[in-house]
């Protein structure tokens, strides 16, 4: 003997988030009970991932034009379910494959450290942030600079323990060089498959990041290195102190869902679970 469910989800719900003051957990609860035994019930938690702008979609009324596979029979239900499936990966594709280069130049109160160069700052949570550096027509030396992807989590105002509350900062993954005398680096920075994309709710609204931290030298690039012997052969090697200036740079971008069987990945033990009744 088979049974079945089936529940239908806000398509403008929140997503999954384990934040620090808000967490939204989707579980699926499963009640049991014998004549004259006490109720057991099961939790089966599952991950949901949302992407805003699908209900505004209206499905063609003609459905004569709409693609379909005629070898197949499928049940209306399951072809709408199909195509919005199709619909959500299309438009995830769409709008993280637009290029454009975007330049930013890198400067301290005291002049020009470099410029920044990045092609797109829309991402899905899986894919890479790449970036490169060009600090050959600085002016001031940069000694060592890190990036990080970080998560921003802000509560509306009326939803805080206490008023003026933080915004909360989690960093993820961290790139971090040494770049004295170097005219051009980069980086690559995945966005974890684990990670929630940004949303909004009428509670909490989570954003991303790029936090970059510069150091650069305080004095100018010809000071970096002293000459070691009067000899033929010279030797230069790099000062033991020297002054330096810190400053930091947020670079907002957005990080939208991926195709959910990607993000299956995330988890490759299958579990199993069970109720003893």
């Amino acid at each position: 003997l088979a049974d079945s469910y089936s529940e239908t989800l806000p398509i403008d719900g929140p997503p999954s988030f384990r934040g620090q003051s808000v967490k939204y957990v989707y579980k699926l609860t499963i009640g049991c009970q014998r004549v004259n035994s006490p109720i057991k019930l099961l939790r089966v938690p599952f991950r949901v991932l949302v992407l805003h702008g699908l209900k505004d979609y209206q499905f063609p009324q003609d459905e004569a034009v709409a693609p379909s596979n005629p070898f197949l029979e499928e049940e209306e239900g399951l072809k709408k379910d199909s195509r919005l499936a199709d619909l959500a990966t299309e438009l995830l594709t769409v709008a993280t494959s637009r290029r454009s280069l975007h330049l930013y130049n890198i400067s301290n109160t005291r002049g020009k450290v470099g410029t920044f160069c990045i092609f797109k700052t829309m991402y899905n949570i899986g894919e890479e942030v790449i970036g490169t550096f060009n600090f050959s027509e600085g002016d001031i030396p940069c000694l060592q600079f890190s990036v990080s992807l970080q998560t921003e989590e802000s509560i509306q105002e009326e939803f805080q323990r206490r008023r003026g509350q933080p915004v909360s900062f989690l960093a993820a993954p961290r790139h971090q060089e040494a770049c004295l005398h170097t005219a051009q680096s980069s980086f690559s920075l995945p966005i974890p498959l684990s990670s929630t994309p940004g949303f909004t709710t009428n509670i909490v609204s989570l954003k991303w990041r790029l936090h970059f931290e510069f150091v650069t030298s305080g004095e100018s690039a010809g000071t970096c290195l002293v000459r070691g012997s009067q000899s033929e052969a010279i030797t230069w090697t790099g000062v033991e102190q020297m002054e330096v200036d810190t400053f930091s740079w947020d670079l907002p971008i957005k990080v939208l869902p991926t195709n959910p069987i990607l993000a299956s990945y995330v988890s490759q033990f299958s579990s199993t679970n069970s109720i003893t009744i």
